[in-house]
């Protein structure tokens, strides 16, 4: 990846995208305040240089079907570097698993799940991922309400 110094406009190009993605260039570009050409040439070096990773929707997932959610903190047996890359590697192969984190401290992986609703859930929890390889421990937590779900990073816009 070709990084480079990030200026103003390279900021206030990134912070309009992640607010909305599907903004056209005609309208990030008068945002931006420059003209639709350079904009474009921007936006395509700024995705070059791996500053923006990629565009998706943000979908509702109770309207979809998905009534839970829910954290579930995972130790494992052994923390061998091939172990965790074998976790990783079944991780992603769960499709209820939207998020996956290592952390560091008293457990090993933070998972974000979704489920059609809570049998479902423990469903996955018991039949899947306490039946899964090395894991040695499994506490969830399940999500009432999410008061803010803000994607990306705070971008300091002058």
């Amino acid at each position: 990846m070709e990084h480079h110094k990030l200026d103003s406009i390279d900021m206030r190009i990134l912070a309009e995208l992640q607010a909305d993605g599907r903004i056209t260039n005609v309208e990030l570009s008068r945002r931006a305040k420059i003209t639709a050409p350079p904009c474009l040439r921007r936006m395509r070096s700024l995705e070059k240089a791996g500053y923006i990773r990629g565009y998706h929707a943000n979908l509702d997932a109770r309207l979809l079907g998905f009534e839970v959610s829910g954290y579930v903190f995972v130790g494992l047996s052994s923390q061998a570097e091939s172990d965790l890359k074998a976790f990783e590697d079944q991780v992603r192969l769960w499709p209820a698993v939207r998020e996956c984190y290592m952390l560091s401290g008293e457990v090993d992986f933070l998972l974000k799940v979704v489920a059609k609703d809570l049998s479902a859930f423990q469903t996955f929890i018991t039949d899947v991922l306490t039946a899964a390889k090395n894991v040695a421990s499994v506490k969830s937590s399940l999500v009432i309400h999410a008061t803010k779900r803000e994607p990306g990073v705070p971008l300091e816009i002058r």
